[in-house]
């Protein structure tokens, strides 16, 4: 059993929600992320989405193109991820931790290559944005052969044939895209991805995640309420940005933002165990 499946086998034993902070790799520096990966578990966090800088995120909103932007003056690469990620492995075995980004920078170091590197350095499963599964299987190939898992996107506009064939070929869990748009957009609309939901847990077995639209405790507690992960990313992203190169405090103000997260997720899940 993958590190991903497990953590949401333990949250579920305790009723208890997964939360899902994403950073981008390398913004401001490496050293810096480093720092906000342990500040981040520290703060209750359960799984680390970790951005791969590139160079046209197409799925992302201003913030975190700015995010890659700054990371890629520093020239981070794929392989600069992979190595955040084996420094981060030193002192935390046990959370997991995925690889967002495109498919780009994977097809130049190849499948197989990626595949092996990102397993050896603890990658334990990866979503890229660009790569829909019918055209996976080549991937997917490499990534299972890795033991790695790998996270497709459920859009809001997605078919009930779609929806089948992402759940098929999902691993770790699946990702519900809560909005039409970019990362950081738009209004959450929380009856809209309740039904959503719903149907998408009549076709799949794995955990659900949301995000796209979570910026505070209150739309992450609304999310809970729902799904079994949420995914907070634009938020965290813009407080890293408003502390510029001051690494002590992003990791203070990205966790007291995940700490108060952490804390209404847990309350709304200590509120619906009451009712039940």
């Amino acid at each position: 059993m993958s590190r991903i499946s497990s953590k949401f086998n333990q949250l579920a034993q305790k009723s208890r929600k997964a939360l899902i902070p994403f950073i981008t790799a390398g913004d401001p520096t490496l050293e810096a992320s480093l720092a906000l990966m342990h500040a981040m578990v520290g703060a209750g966090a359960d799984i680390i989405e970790l951005g791969v800088p590139f160079s046209d995120p197409m799925a992302e909103g201003p913030v975190i193109q700015a995010a890659c932007e700054r990371a890629l003056i520093h020239h981070v690469s794929l392989r600069d991820v992979l190595s955040l990620v084996r420094d981060f492995r030193q002192k935390d075995k046990e959370t997991p931790v995925i690889l967002m980004g495109y498919l780009n920078p994977v097809e130049i170091m190849g499948y197989s290559e990626f595949s092996s590197q990102a397993r050896q350095a603890g990658v334990d499963g990866i979503l890229i944005v660009d790569l829909p599964p019918e055209e996976a299987q080549e991937l997917l190939q490499h990534t299972r052969h890795n033991s790695l898992d790998t996270v497709f996107l459920v859009a809001p506009t997605s078919s009930t044939e779609r929806i089948k064939t992402i759940c098929a070929e999902s691993s770790g869990f699946v990702y519900y895209v809560s909005l039409k748009g970019v990362t950081g957009a738009g209004h959450l609309d929380v009856n809209s991805v309740g039904e959503k939901i719903a149907e998408l847990r009549q076709y799949c077995q794995l955990p659900v995640g949301v995000g796209f639209g979570i910026k505070d405790a209150a739309s992450a507690a609304q999310v809970a309420g729902l799904a079994d992960a949420v995914v907070v990313g634009s938020a965290i992203v813009k407080l890293i940005e408003e502390s510029g190169t001051d690494s002590a405090q992003a990791c203070q103000r990205v966790s007291a933002l995940l700490s108060s997260i952490r804390q209404a997720i847990d309350l709304q899940g200590e509120e619906s165990s009451q009712r039940v």
